[in-house]
């Protein structure tokens, strides 16, 4: 299947889901989440593996490509709503390791790279890496150029990583435990049609090297291997 774009009720599924999101519902608008959503979205994914899939792990390892469920995990949650109000992919060689992320809901398009995720030791390797004059610089510059055109956000401590001195040159970056870059498009023509593929690859593009930093740095978990 070739990529045409996502269906044109794909933000009014997203629009219901998110005042209904209820079994009911979810069970009379499949066929729309199906055809119009996910089947898309793996047919964008499958458009784009080629190129962003080979060498995203440090190791050589080929990422993959992974449309997420649209069940929520709701054991830990207070919110007990079942369904992710958004349809997200994901090509990527290992959790933590750099990632290309696409996301479209109600509210448009995201696209999105970088370190979503940290076990411990990845943690421990991001720290190091930042620490480390050369690494950390060359982090520095890349978010740098991204500019204006891209969000830089992660999960963050309130205050510095023990053993940080506050003086510390990259100290913003040190307190970041996850971190990654996302851009996002209001729900407009061309989210419904074949230059759709574009606008991910040309994001995808220039998140090229920060993915490539945390392939290189951080890498998969040990404990997922």
């Amino acid at each position: 299947m070739r990529f045409e774009g996502f269906g044109d009720g794909a933000v009014e599924f997203y629009e219901g889901l998110e005042a209904d999101n209820s079994k009911a519902y979810w069970s009379d608008q499949l066929a729309v989440y199906r055809e119009q959503v996910r089947a898309p979205m793996e047919a964008l994914l499958a458009e784009l593996e080629s190129e962003f899939a080979a060498g995203v792990d440090s190791s050589g390892a080929s990422g993959k490509g992974k449309v997420f469920r649209p069940h929520r995990d709701v054991r830990f949650s207070p919110d007990k709503s079942p369904y992710k109000t958004h349809c997200g992919a994901v090509i990527e060689a290992g959790r933590g390791g750099g990632a290309y992320y696409v996301e479209v809901g109600a509210a448009g398009m995201l696209v999105a790279g970088g370190c979503f995720h940290t076990e411990s030791d990845q943690l421990a390797r991001y720290r190091a890496a930042v620490d480390e004059p050369v690494h950390g610089e060359r982090l520095r510059e890349i978010l740098a150029a991204l500019g204006s055109r891209w969000e830089i956000t992660g999960d963050t401590l309130a205050t510095r990583p023990r053993g940080v001195p506050a003086d510390h040159p990259r100290l913003e970056l040190l307190r970041h435990r996850t971190l990654y870059a996302a851009r996002r498009w209001e729900p407009d023509d061309l989210l419904h049609e074949r230059g759709c593929v574009s606008r991910v690859r040309k994001g995808w593009r220039e998140l090229r090297e920060l993915n490539q930093w945390c392939a290189d740095h951080v890498g998969p978990s040990d404990r997922r291997r």
